[in-house]
C-alpha cells in the first residue's frame, strides 16, 4: 500500500491534493507551472477517504531553473 498525504495550502489550481508521502523526514516539492511548490510536514492529520493521512503545509515556491 502507498502511502498519502494531503496538501494544505499553496496554489488554488493545484491538480491533486492527496499525494504520495515522501519518505519519513522528507519535505514534497511539487512541479507546478514552471516551478516547484514546497510543503513540509505538520504533526496535524486530516480524515478522508484514504483514512488518516498527514498533512504537509505549504511554505514556498521555487522556479525553475533555465
Amino acid at each position: 500500500m502507498t502511502n498519502k498525504a494531503v496538501l494544505e495550502g499553496g496554489p488554488a489550481d493545484l491538480p491533486e491534493r492527496v499525494v504520495d508521502a515522501p519518505a519519513p523526514g522528507e519535505d514534497m516539492k511539487i512541479p507546478h507551472r514552471g516551478g516547484y511548490e514546497h510543503f513540509r510536514a505538520t504533526t496535524r492529520r486530516q480524515d478522508g477517504p484514504q483514512g488518516r493521512l498527514p498533512v504537509f503545509e505549504w511554505w514556498e515556491r521555487t522556479e525553475i531553473a533555465e
